[in-house]
């Protein structure tokens, strides 16, 4: 079943993995990111990206990140 709203969707990505290094931002294994998954605002982007930040607390090297994916799909398009 699909969703209608009246309301623009900003798709955001939300995913995550093991970081080679703490001093940048590549992988050690991109065969395991974890793709949290899609939401279609920022508000429930940050909700679960704060969950499994939260989740993976103990490993220094486990970064999640937010992806403005709206920003992505429709660069000419100014967000507020």
């Amino acid at each position: 079943m699909t969703e209608t709203s009246d309301k623009k969707q900003l798709l955001h990505l939300v995913f995550g993995g093991e970081l080679s290094s703490l001093a940048g931002v590549q992988f050690k294994d991109l065969s395991a990111l974890d793709i949290v998954g899609i939401f279609p605002d920022y508000a429930s982007a940050l909700i679960a990206w704060r969950a499994k930040a939260q989740a993976t607390v103990d490993n220094a090297e486990m970064r999640y990140f937010i992806v403005h994916m709206h920003r992505l799909l429709e660069p000419e398009v100014k967000s507020a």
